[in-house]
């Protein structure tokens, strides 16, 4: 006789690249941490913009560039110092900050953090 092995957890689907519509869910759980790494998801991806969500490690972070159109950053959850023209910044989860066009930016994670990067294209 087969023995068969139930868990708690149920099977789970590769998670759709987008997000649903008219679906509620949790910022934090869009993605997962990678020990020494940086994840991200695409949610929207419109000629006129994208949201993405990020995930970084503590420790981790992204060298100082510019981009051409204004971003807005919401921290989820953990913490992080963005650094906009050479000015640093300390953000917590339920914070945000605009990162102007054109001016430098870089971060780094303080603590785990999760993000979300929403940026318009005009």
């Amino acid at each position: 006789m087969k023995t068969k092995i139930l868990t708690s957890e149920p099977f789970r689907q590769p998670r759709p690249k987008g997000l649903p519509g008219a679906e509620v869910v949790k910022a934090g759980g869009l993605v997962n941490y990678q020990e020494g790494s940086i994840v991200s998801r695409e949610i929207i991806k419109k000629p006129t913009g994208n949201v993405t969500v990020f995930a970084f490690d503590e420790g981790q972070g992204l060298s100082e560039h510019t981009a051409p159109f204004d971003a807005l950053v919401q921290i989820v959850e953990g913490e992080t110092e963005i650094m906009i023209s050479g000015r640093p910044h300390r953000l917590q989860g339920g914070e945000m900050i605009l990162l102007p066009a054109n001016q430098p930016h870089a971060l780094k994670a303080l603590k785990r953090f999760k993000m979300i990067l929403t940026m318009i294209r005009s």
